[in-house]
Parts: structure tokens; sequence; C-alpha cells
């Protein structure tokens, strides 16, 4: 295969002249394959003394069954069973011209007639990947989930990404509705709801027909507006030195590929630090207005939930660490948005976001018999 490009330090003299000289090759010596060494070979054999129909053998297992006469009957030799699964795109060695020596683990151990047949399907499901077009980085990454995981937390992740879905649809309806009913957006950061500094804006969804339409600001508008732009002031101060001050550190202490590779991480770590700083502004309209009262809460809560799935999904999947402490984060501003939910409590006598207050509905009558 094709050698992956080593990772060097940007900034040292050694590492970064031998790059300079892998970049003035012809591009048809970088992209020519070498032979690699698999430093690992796994080997499983069925220990289950299974009685098989002759006349219809699973056609997944037959083909790694050698059959031998005796007598009247015919018995099958101990399955044997090479795991390819095993065999990780990043455990590959390349063969250089001055390797005299090379590792080499055997690793033997008993399977199951049921695990046999599934990793028998998952690896021709692996390999029928790669002929659709997969590439071998994309398919070792659907390696890695079935191989790096333990099944049965595997099998506990599909169910609940089926909870995910669910979520994700109560959540986006609850968003609806709250904006239907929604008249005026204080108390709301507009950072957080991506909601233009328009005096006058006017959305119609066709088919759900709720609307929008913010005239002049009131009061309590423009305070909301002030704390928003004043919280936005206070965090630029904080997010864009350590946004520097960590691609600084990530060129001086960091490998690389390439300048390129170093940038385009800068970048992503940017835009994970922006997408956290735009959450920070409603808790500080929070604190200012000492209210909750005016956030969905039922879209906040199927949104946490599918967070804290995300979070079991970022155990799991193999994800870069900035995008797994991305996952955390939502965790964090949740906590915090109930600590605030708990430190003010909601003012029965006040009028909430819809005109109503809580004393002024009107209580059922008692039924009489």
């Amino acid at each position: 295969m094709v050698p992956r490009p080593e990772e060097v330090s940007l900034l040292a003299g050694g590492p970064a002249a031998q790059q300079i000289e892998a970049e003035k090759r012809p591009t048809s010596a970088l992209d020519e394959p070498v032979s690699h060494w698999r430093p690992r070979l796994t080997l499983n054999v069925m220990v289950d003394n299974f009685v098989f129909d002759g006349a219809s053998l699973p056609a997944d297992v037959q083909r790694y069954m050698k059959m031998i006469q005796l007598g009247k009957t015919v018995q099958y030799l101990p399955i044997l069973f090479i795991d390819q699964l095993s065999n990780r795109v990043k455990d590959l060695m390349v063969i250089n011209r001055s390797s005299t020596e090379l590792p080499l683990t055997v690793s033997y151990d008993k399977i199951s007639l049921g695990r046999l047949r599934f990793w028998i399907h998952m690896q021709d499901a692996v390999y029928s990947l790669q002929q659709f077009g997969f590439s071998e980085k994309d398919a070792d990454e659907v390696k890695g989930i079935f191989v790096d995981t333990n099944l049965y937390f595997l099998a506990l992740t599909f169910f609940v990404a089926a909870f995910h879905l669910l979520f994700d649809f109560l959540a986006f309806k609850n968003d609806i509705s709250f904006w239907k009913k929604k008249k005026s957006m204080i108390g709301m950061s507009t950072k957080l709801w991506k909601v233009k500094k328009a005096l006058k804006m006017t959305v119609i969804w066709r088919g759900l027909w709720p609307t929008f339409q913010f005239g002049t600001y009131s009061e309590s508008e423009r305070r909301t507006e002030e704390y928003d732009a004043q919280a936005m002031k206070y965090l630029s101060y904080l997010l864009y030195p350590l946004c520097i001050g960590g691609a600084i550190y990530s060129l001086l202490n960091i490998k690389y590929k390439s300048w390129y590779s170093w940038l385009i991480n800068s970048f992503v770590n940017g835009v994970y630090a922006f997408g956290f700083l735009f959450m920070l502004p409603q808790l500080f309209v929070n604190y200012k207005m000492k209210s909750v009262a005016h956030l969905p809460w039922k879209a906040f809560t199927y949104k946490a939930f599918n967070t804290f799935i995300d979070d079991v999904f970022a155990f799991i999947i193999t994800m870069p660490t900035s995008h797994r402490l991305a996952c955390f984060r939502d965790d964090v501003v949740f906590l915090v948005y109930l600590y605030q939910r708990w430190l003010y409590p909601v003012d029965k006598s006040r009028v909430n976001e819809f005109g109503e207050s809580y004393e002024d509905t009107p209580q059922r009558k008692p039924h009489t018999d």
C-alpha cells in the first residue's frame, strides 16, 4: 500500500529537512506502493462440537470446513479462522531495505459457532465496502467499531441510537411549538438562537404557519441585547488569545504531516471554540435577568438527552480529541442551565413570554356528582 506521510515537527530542523526532500520528489515516487508488515496474526479455532446437516450446510461456514471420510460418516476438521478484522492500518509497519528483523505476535483463541459466523459476515461486509469504492482508511474505521469495542456494548449503542432519533424528533417538534407561540425575544440571546439584529423580521414556515414579527424593541428587549453584547465582548477577550495560544502551542509541541495539516487543525479548534462561545451568552443573560422562564425547557431536555447519547458515541467511535471534548462541553453548559433553573425559581405571579401568569389561569371547578 501507499505509505502514510510521516508526522514531523514543522519547526525542527532534521525532520523538516526530510519533509522538504520528500516534497521535492516526483509525485509518482510519493504514490508508489511499498511493502508493509503485519506484526500480528490472530488464529481462532471453533470449539463447539456441532453436528451439521449435510444437505443444508451454512454457506458462510462451509468454505472454512475441510471434510474427511471416516467409514460411513463425513466429519470435518476443527475450523480454523484467520481474523483479518484485527489487522488495522495503524499497526502496519513499512519494510525498509535496512530492516533485518520484524516482530510477529501469533495469538490463538477459541471461538464459538455463533461468534464465528458473525465475524465471517463482518469480514465480508468490510470487503464489500472496499469493492464499492471505500478507501482503506474508511474500511479501517469500520473495523475499529467492531474490533475495539465490546460487542455487548456495541449492541447497546445501536439500541440507544434509536432513542437518539426519537429525541431529535421531539426536540424539533417542541422547538417549532415554542417559536410558534413566542411573541418577543426578551431574555433570549441572539447569538445562541442565531436571530439577526433586524428591527423588523417576518418568517413564515409554509405548512406550519408560525409568524415572527419583531417591531421596535421594548425596554426588556433592549436590555437583553445589551447583556448579550456585553457577554460576547468579555468572552472574546478570552477566546481569541486561547485560539492563538493553542495554535502556537500545537506548532511547537505536536507533530503534523504538513503546514496545511496544522492550519486545518487550528481552524477546526477555532470552530469548536466559537461553538462553545455562542452557547455562553445565554447563561450571562439568565444571570443578569435572574430568570430562566423564557427558555424552551422541553426542547432543552430532549437535546440534553441526545447530548448524553453523543457522549456514549464519543467513547466508541474513533475521533479527534478536540471533537470528543466538544461533546462534553454541551454537558457542562446544560448542567449550568439546570443550576440556574434551581437558582432562579419561576415566579408564578410574573407574566411569562406568552403574556400569561400562573395565578391568572382560571382554576377548574370541582366536580359535583
